[in-house]
């Protein structure tokens, strides 16, 4: 991350306990210095995201400036939750990436309709995974200028 930059809290939301650790892990040696926080579907991500629950304090659940969303998951898909968000005025600003194990093409097309930022295939390996989080973490954190970090300076 550029020194200029102050650190964001990415939100992933996967059901997969390995891939969460895996993600978690190929994340902290691409070096972030940012939060990360993860949640288990769609329902949850929603929660987080409106503050419902247990996420009511915005201490424990600070708002993501970036979000990874796994397409799959249960009680709300993926696809759904990111209708949800995009539809929502305060969240729609908010960066989703799809990190999926789908190569379904119609999953691509869908994604990108809902307003989704980028759509990545799940790398089988976890060497695979470390250099799809660098090259990520690299583009997302280091030379896009994201809505969090432009609400910040204002």
């Amino acid at each position: 991350m550029r020194p200029d930059r102050r650190p964001i809290t990415i939100l992933l939301a996967d059901d997969d306990e390995e891939d969460l650790l895996m993600s978690r892990e190929a994340l902290e040696q691409s070096r972030l210095g940012n939060e990360l926080r993860s949640v288990l579907d769609g329902e949850e991500l929603m929660d987080y995201l409106f503050r419902r629950g247990r996420y009511v304090d915005p201490a424990e659940s600070p708002t993501p400036g970036l979000i990874l969303l796994d397409l799959n998951m249960p009680r709300k898909d993926g696809r759904e939750a990111l209708a949800e968000i995009k539809a929502d005025p305060a969240l729609r600003k908010i960066p989703v990436i799809v990190l999926t194990t789908s190569r379904a093409e119609e999953d691509v097309f869908r994604a990108y309709d809902l307003g989704v930022s980028s759509f990545i295939t799940k790398p089988v390996t976890f060497d695979g995974l470390l250099e799809a989080m660098r090259i990520l973490s690299q583009y997302w954190f280091e030379i896009v200028e994201l809505p969090a970090r432009a609400s910040a300076r204002v």
